[in-house]
């Protein structure tokens, strides 16, 4: 089979980058080096609420002139004219994936805002590809905080009635030898009528999560009985999605614990609590990150902006006001500025601004003065090229490295996809 992708929500690229292995581009045309055995035979990235789409522009700058509906609401794309893939991949948003019958209540069942799973759903319908990938926040599968579960249930069940096999784990990045502490949720779904899926049918879920699955193989876990912390079989815990007879049932009455680890198939879902095994794991450090000169003088903090900071970062205890009743709301402190002895901090949407969750470093190279990180450093985190994002404004550019995922990760995981892929007919 060949090794052929649709990348959807495909921001500035970074499924893409870590498939093919892309560690810098062309300084003339701005084209990436591709190194990897992927094709990517159509994207879709578009945001609805900019002007300039910043994110498609980088996208194109770098892999080249894309069709037209790749920068069209996905709600909009004819789902048959898509390509056949492989391999479908996407960092989706987190939203409310709630279901409710139409106003007619003859139509069945439609998202009320979680629209972009609909569309990945509609695709998994119309074009059945052989394997998937997905990236989501960790939060996923404990949302929404009122029924707990729910949303990840739904799209469980969504792959079930689709006729796939399913793995997740919630991996972080900064355990695994990656600059950044980033904890998200991958999901890896496999067509049930696939070799590989008849080649998972000899282990027992237990195996699979343990030893023999996708993330099990690139990303160890302890799985000794004897070590504090490991799982067993007896840890497993049990979920029987198929009693419900409908996806509206689901989100109507569904309430369950998703643990960081797990796996569905024929509507059964195994859960458990896994411990990373990082025993031949050497972190990367913040330290090894930053730009090894002084760097340009706007990143540096002046007096107002430290007192800021201060602030911000401090422990506070804020009166409020909501409906008449009176509240606190309250903050613990923070380390005025960031270890470069570890991994980095999450980075957030809001990097470079001035704001409590902002990375500051004092700099090595400039008698340790309090500053931001670069741009160029926050691609890093990422392990994206360095100004991979230089197309647009330096504002959008940090937005784009705390909306988007660890390139590296999808690179392990890539890999062993790959050859799995191989054995396909």
């Amino acid at each position: 089979m060949r090794k052929t992708v649709v990348e959807l929500f495909a921001g500035v690229g970074g499924f893409r980058v870590g498939l093919n292995d892309i560690t810098d581009f062309d300084k003339q045309t701005g084209r990436a080096i591709e190194n990897g055995p992927w094709t990517f035979v159509w994207s879709n990235q578009w945001e609805p609420e900019t002007k300039i789409q910043h994110a498609f522009d980088c996208y194109s700058t770098r892999f080249g002139q894309q069709r037209e509906d790749s920068n069209t609401d996905i709600s909009k794309v004819d789902k048959s004219t898509i390509p056949d893939c492989s391999l479908l991949v996407g960092g989706f948003p987190c939203q409310d994936y709630s279901v409710a019958r139409s106003l007619s209540h003859e139509k069945g069942i439609q998202g009320k805002k979680g629209v972009l799973w609909w569309q990945i759903n509609e695709i998994l319908k119309i074009k059945r590809p052989p394997f998937v990938l997905l990236e989501n926040v960790d939060r996923l599968l404990k949302s929404p905080a009122k029924q707990r579960g729910r949303d990840f249930g739904i799209m469980l069940r969504c792959f079930n009635d689709n006729g796939y096999t399913v793995e997740w784990r919630v991996i972080n990045a900064g355990t695994y030898g990656f600059p950044q502490r980033r904890r998200r949720t991958y999901i890896f779904a496999y067509r049930n009528d696939t070799n590989y899926a008849e080649n998972q049918n000899r282990y027992t879920p237990y195996e699979i999560i343990s030893s023999h699955g996708l993330f099990a193989n690139q990303f160890a876990i302890i799985h000794d009985d004897k070590l504090e912390g490991s799982i067993s079989i007896n840890d497993l815990k049990k979920i029987n999605l198929s009693r419900y007879k409908s996806i509206l049932g689901i989100s109507n009455r569904f309430e369950g614990a998703f643990f960081n680890t797990g796996y569905m198939k024929a509507g059964i879902v195994y859960t458990v609590q896994t411990t990373e095994d990082i025993s031949n794991v050497r972190p990367i450090l913040l330290s090894d990150v930053i730009e090894n000169k002084k760097v340009n003088k706007n990143y540096y903090l002046n007096r107002k902006e430290i007192h800021k900071f201060s602030y911000l970062r401090g422990s506070k205890k804020i009166p409020r006001n909501k409906n008449g009743i009176k509240y606190y709301y309250s903050e613990g402190s923070m380390s005025p500025y960031d270890s470069l002895d570890l991994p980095s901090r999450t980075m957030l949407t809001s990097e470079g601004s001035i704001n409590r969750s902002t990375h500051i470093i004092r700099d090595p190279h400039n008698n340790n003065r309090l500053r931001i990180l670069t741009p160029i450093e926050c691609e890093r985190l990422q392990t994206f090229p360095d100004n991979w994002t230089n197309t647009m404004p330096e504002r959008r550019r940090y937005f784009m490295m705390g909306n988007a995922l660890v390139c590296g990760v999808i690179k392990i995981l890539g890999e062993e996809i790959g050859n799995i892929i191989d054995t396909e007919p």
